[in-house]
């Protein structure tokens, strides 16, 4: 694990990707606090990938998400299952990419500035526990690299 990530320019997205599962597995490993795990993964995604936003959303309940540890400008604090990319992600149990958030219907817009997102939820026994939010303000900026390699960091995610 290192105090400063030192990314090379020239590495293609799976090799920054790499390192990111790298550095957070580091950093989550014997540690148990989630809250403390979440905030250093959300570090560690804007450090590397200088995305717009990246966070977490937690179940609150059943019925709504409220907001983690994040990283970017300041964000919706509580949002409804069901309701945006976030609930939607939620209550579906499954990833959600989406190109153009202007197109997604029922967006819950915590930013002008976002324009493309991609949800990942972390679920077990059939119930979201949270979701990985990761905003960024360009259109279409997410594909199924991005996809792989953070639903493979959220299954590293510890939930007691």
């Amino acid at each position: 694990m290192a105090e400063d990530l030192h990314i090379n320019e020239n590495w293609t997205k799976e090799e920054r990707y790499e390192f990111a599962l790298q550095q957070c597995k580091a950093f989550i490993d014997g540690e148990p606090n989630l809250i403390a795990n979440l905030a250093n993964i959300a570090a560690v995604l804007k450090q590397i990938f200088d995305f717009y936003w990246v966070g977490f959303y937690l179940a609150a309940g059943e019925g709504e998400l409220v907001l983690g540890p994040f990283q970017g400008p300041v964000a919706c604090t509580r949002i409804p299952k069901g309701k945006g990319v976030c609930g939607a992600a939620a209550s579906k149990g499954v990833t959600v990419l989406v190109p153009d958030v202007n197109e997604f219907p029922g967006h819950i817009s915590c930013s002008s500035a976002s324009l493309s997102e991609i949800v990942v939820p972390l679920m077990a026994e059939k119930i979201c526990k949270l979701v990985l939010d990761v905003d960024s303000n360009k259109i279409n900026d997410f594909d199924a690299v991005d996809k792989k390699y953070l639903e493979i960091l959220v299954d590293c995610i510890s939930i007691s």
